[in-house]
């Protein structure tokens, strides 16, 4: 997900998308352990992505509280 994409969405659908995102990082480092996952490179996009999400929110509450 680009930042864009992530400018464009409320905060409750971030929160919803970030609570996904965090399951779908934990299913994935089981399927690691187990060798079940073929695409390892999946794990550095979720990590990616929940950090530019994270990252956001915090710019947003950073804003609203120096106004």
């Amino acid at each position: 997900m680009k930042m864009k994409e992530i400018r464009e969405k409320s905060k409750e659908e971030l929160n919803k998308i970030l609570h996904e995102l965090h399951d779908k990082l934990r299913e994935c480092r089981f399927k690691v352990a187990q060798k079940q996952l073929k695409n390892v490179r999946e794990i550095r996009n979720l990590k990616r992505t929940i950090a530019r999400i994270l990252t956001f929110l915090n710019q947003e509450k950073i804003t609203k509280s120096k106004e």
